[in-house]
């Protein structure tokens, strides 16, 4: 009988171990997922963050979908963003006027997906590619078609087959500290051209760019780099003009 009550209790003791191990295995784990997560959110925040293409305005660099790796330091130590970057910014104040109010618990819960790259990027967010940097003259377009700066008829081999340039012509020198970008897929994005009587005219302050986009991440299939593009070889540094509409 001591016997059968020992046995007992040795079984006892046994599954009392084992829960604790079970839940000491689910804590550890818990607190490790917690760690990666605050570890890849600082890295987003500072470093290197996911950004998901919610358009195909910057058809066929980027695709629907497709997950770009945006390079915060890339501009962090003296050059700014020049002529052909692909650029992740804040279109606060340029494209969008006012940032649309939202639940502020939804909106962190959407914040932090979209820093890992898990939720499309706030409707504030905006992927598109440099044309003109403080004081340019970009005008489009010339006889042949082509958009201009400074002078220089631009060969923008990174567009959109079938695409023009562009069906809206204009003719602007960018205001110093401020950037005029345009979609890859001209005839489907909506970019400085579409805020030209816009305050701002378009330009997107170079302080509200989030980083560059540098590499596709995401799917595998499409790992590839956001590589720099020749077109802009030949255009010269723009004179000391100042800004505004030409």
């Amino acid at each position: 009988m001591d016997t059968e009550a020992q046995h007992t209790e040795r079984d006892r003791s046994s599954d009392t171990e084992e829960r604790s191990r079970s839940v000491l295995f689910r804590r550890r784990f818990a607190l490790t997922g917690l760690a990666c997560a605050v570890f890849l959110l600082l890295l987003s925040h500072f470093v290197l963050q996911p950004f998901q293409i919610p358009s195909g305005s910057m058809e066929p660099t980027l695709r629907i979908g497709d997950r770009v790796l945006v390079n915060k330091l890339a501009y962090r130590f003296g050059s700014g963003p020049g002529r052909g970057d692909v650029i992740v910014f804040d279109g606060t104040g340029s494209f969008v006027q006012e940032a649309p109010e939202r639940d502020p618990l939804a909106g962190l819960l959407h914040g932090a997906a979209a820093a890992l790259g898990l939720a499309e990027p706030a409707e504030t967010d905006f992927v598109k590619r440099v044309v003109g940097v403080g004081g340019d003259r970009v005008k489009c377009c010339d006889k042949g078609g082509r958009v201009e700066v400074n002078g220089v008829p631009v060969t923008e081999g990174y567009l959109y087959p079938g695409d023009a340039p562009s069906q809206v012509p204009f003719d602007i020198v960018v205001p110093r500290g401020t950037l005029w970008v345009m979609g890859d897929h001209r005839s489907h994005s909506r970019d400085s051209r579409d805020h030209l009587g816009s305050p701002g005219g378009g330009m997107v302050p170079v302080d509200r760019v989030v980083g560059r986009a540098d590499w596709i991440g995401w799917p595998f299939g499409r790992w590839s780099e956001v590589g720099p593009t020749g077109a802009f070889r030949g255009v010269p540094e723009a004179g000391a003009t100042g800004g505004g509409h030409g």
